[in-house]
């Protein structure tokens, strides 16, 4: 769980390269791993799709393509980020934070947050407030990443804490940017215990699937009823 204000500038620090970096860094696998979560959100059908922390908008747009009938609602506190969403192509947008969505109790059927609950500053508190917005039934959806098992832990780590950093400050500009993100991966639940994450905060049938070996993790549950008004971090 992060600081807000710090979160925001890093975020808008390397809003301009932040897709080039993404690709290049995961070596073209981040298409896969949207175009996978785009699949699984389209299987139920929903009508209204709320794309939290929405960032430059990759996610929204492969959720565009793969739902073309559904209303896609992109979200994120970092307005650097929602200007390169819009420039791309992605919209409407909205500037909220994760913990306080200016939206209804029952307005989506389903919500994603890629890359995006690990920097939230409440991972409870930013769950809670998903639930909230979902409609009985509505679906979440969580991309992000995780340390694999070994032995491919073995050759990872040493990758995400020295190697990722240099090439995305080459790349960005913003080596400590980088740093930041190998130390909230380490901190982040992963497998079972996001799954028991996502029942505590009211969420049925919590599942995940890991990605590329594990690198990224996919995990999904069912909102188990209405919200229940706004609940603190």
């Amino acid at each position: 769980m992060q600081e807000p204000r710090f979160v925001q500038s890093l975020f808008g620090s390397i809003a301009r390269r932040y897709d080039l970096a993404n690709h290049l860094l995961s070596g073209g696998l981040d298409f896969f791993w949207r175009r996978r979560a785009a699949q699984i959100v389209r299987s139920w059908t929903p009508e209204r799709i709320l794309d939290l922390a929405t960032g430059s908008g990759d996610v929204a747009l492969t959720l565009r393509r793969a739902c073309p009938e559904a209303q896609i609602v992109g979200a994120d506190f970092s307005l650097p980020m929602l200007r390169e969403a819009l420039r791309k192509g992605s919209g409407p947008v909205v500037a909220a934070d994760g913990l306080a969505l200016p939206f209804a109790e029952g307005s989506f059927d389903a919500v994603t947050v890629a890359f995006g609950l690990r920097n939230m500053a409440s991972w409870p508190g930013a769950l809670r407030e998903i639930r909230r917005v979902l409609r009985p039934g509505g679906r979440l959806l969580i991309l992000d990443f995780s340390v694999p098992p070994p032995p491919l832990r073995w050759i990872y780590r040493p990758y995400l804490h020295r190697v990722l950093p240099w090439l995305a400050g080459l790349l960005t500009g913003e080596r400590g940017a980088y740093e930041y993100l190998g130390k909230s991966i380490e901190n982040f639940p992963a497998g079972e215990a996001m799954c028991r994450l996502l029942a505590s905060a009211g969420f049925n049938e919590p599942a995940t699937e890991q990605l590329s070996g594990g690198i990224v993790s996919l995990y999904t549950g069912t909102c188990a009823g209405a919200g229940a008004g706004r609940n603190p971090p």
